[in-house]
């Protein structure tokens, strides 16, 4: 288990809530589904996993919200 800093979370059009953060040790990206959308039909969104940037379709565009 590593340290890790939030960069930021947002809700995905499917309904989930995912969340990246910075590895502190590596200063590796990396981003989990926190919680997966009640109406979402991706099977690759589970809830506490990470994903790898190709596999989200939605991406970090817009509503995307900036941690303090």
């Amino acid at each position: 288990m590593s340290l890790v800093r939030l960069l930021g979370f947002t809700t995905l059009s499917c309904g989930c809530v995912s969340g990246r953060y910075r590895e502190v040790s590596t200063d590796r990206e990396i981003t989990y589904i926190e919680e997966k959308g009640v109406s979402c039909s991706q099977s690759g969104h589970r809830r506490n996993q990470p994903i790898g940037p190709n596999r989200v379709a939605h991406g970090f565009g817009e509503g995307f919200h900036q941690a303090s």
